[in-house]
Parts: C-alpha cells; sequence; structure tokens
C-alpha cells in the first residue's frame, strides 16, 4: 500500500478526531452552561477524544477510516448526551446548544484561513490551480510546510463540511432543533415531538445528504472566494 496514502490517512484522521471532539464538546459545554449536566457527567466536556470515541467507537473509527479508503475522504459522527426532559423545559437553551456544535466547526474553519493567509504572507504557502478537499493551499517547498498545508487544507474543509451540513433543518442534524430559535417555544415544542415521533432520523439524514450533495460545490467556492479575495475562484 502507498505510504503516501497511509500518511495522509493519518493526518485525515487526527483533523477529524480533532474537529469532531470539538463539535461534541462544545454541545455538551453549552449544555452545562444552559444546566444540563448529563454530557458533562459522562465527560464529554473536553477536549479529550476518548470519552467520545467510547460513547460512539463505530462513528469515531470505523466508519472514518472505512470511508478514507473507499473515497479518499473522512466522514464519521459522535453525540453528547443531553436531559430530553431539560430540552423540554428550556427549548431556547437545547437549540443553542445544538448550534454550539456547528459554531465549533466555523471557529475552526476560521482558524484555518487565518494560518493559510499567515503561511501566504509568509511565502510559505500559496493558492493552489484547483482546489480539493486536501488542497485548499500549496506549500512553496514540501517538507514542514508540505505538511501544514495539507494540514490546514483538510481542517478548512472539513470543518466547512461538518459546520454546514449540521446547520441543514432535517433530524437528527443540529439544525433541526437550532432552527427552533425562530420559533416560540410552544411551536418549538410541537416542532421537535413532530420530527421525534414520526421516526424521521434516517430519512432526514439521507434526504439532507442528498441536498447537501447539490449545495457543496457553491459553499465551497463561496469559501475560496472568502479565502482568496480578488482571485477567480469567484
Amino acid at each position: 500500500m502507498d505510504p503516501q496514502f497511509l500518511i495522509l490517512g493519518l493526518i485525515w484522521y487526527i483533523v477529524f478526531l480533532f474537529s469532531t471532539t470539538c463539535h461534541e464538546g462544545a454541545h455538551a459545554l453549552a449544555a452545562k452552561i444552559g444546566g444540563d449536566p448529563t454530557a458533562f457527567h459522562g465527560g464529554q466536556v473536553s477536549l479529550n477524544p476518548i470519552p467520545h470515541i467510547r460513547r460512539s467507537p463505530f462513528g469515531m473509527v470505523v466508519v472514518p477510516i472505512l470511508t478514507y479508503f473507499y473515497a479518499h475522504w473522512m466522514i464519521g459522527w459522535a453525540n453528547a448526551p443531553y436531559d430530553p426532559n431539560w430540552q423540554r423545559r428550556y427549548p431556547r437553551r437545547a437549540a443553542w446548544m445544538a448550534l454550539a456544535g456547528p459554531a465549533a466547526n466555523f471557529c475552526l474553519v476560521i482558524i484555518a484561513a487565518v494560518a493559510i493567509r499567515v503561511g501566504i504572507a509568509l511565502h510559505f504557502f500559496h493558492a493552489p490551480e484547483s482546489a480539493n478537499f486536501t488542497h485548499v493551499t500549496e506549500a512553496v517547498d514540501p517538507g514542514v510546510a508540505g505538511f501544514a498545508a495539507t494540514f490546514l487544507s483538510i481542517l478548512f474543509v472539513l470543518n466547512l463540511v461538518l459546520g454546514t451540513f449540521n446547520l441543514l433543518p432535517a433530524p437528527p442534524l443540529d439544525g433541526n432543533t437550532g432552527i427552533t430559535l425562530l420559533m416560540n417555544e410552544n411551536m418549538a415544542l410541537r416542532f421537535l415531538d413532530w420530527t421525534h415521533n414520526q421516526g424521521m432520523g434516517m430519512i432526514g439524514l439521507l434526504l439532507a445528504w442528498v441536498l447537501y450533495d447539490k449545495m457543496f460545490a457553491y459553499i465551497f467556492r463561496l469559501s475560496l472566494a472568502a479565502l482568496y479575495p480578488g482571485s477567480s475562484w469567484g
């Protein structure tokens, strides 16, 4: 097996673990601040990936590795536990808790973008002729700069995917709860009851993925235009 493929897979997995842990840790922290310590007691208010892996070993280990060998990029999942009774008492707090995960991903996108722009200013990186999941930026020289360019590219794109996909208002994604911020409490509870009781989880996820597959090219192009203002990406 190609050693370069394995090394790239290791970088992908490091970024995936870190990004997913930040996402779930943000959920857990927001819930604790909002009065639900369930995830805190489960160890999920942490940047340590071990509690998240223990809770979701299939989504945190098996699926990312399989998707990398199949598609050469990684996707997976984890989840932070919460108290449904707390959600019913405080639906707006629960909505903010849901949005905290994508917010963490967008913060990582911004951090990656700033690091890329600093690297360009220092002449370590330059904009690629064509961008993909692992080449949002390229190193002027190989070596450490090449590793950094690959790491930051994956950090940028993976968190862009995690943040935007999870905002779709379909169960079981975060946007399905987050959208209730636009409703009054009674309507929010009726909406959540309806989506939870209809067994729409798998159907919602499949529909969201089909829709997102059509949307991502535009999201990716807009993100590159923001990363490289004035370039041909826009």
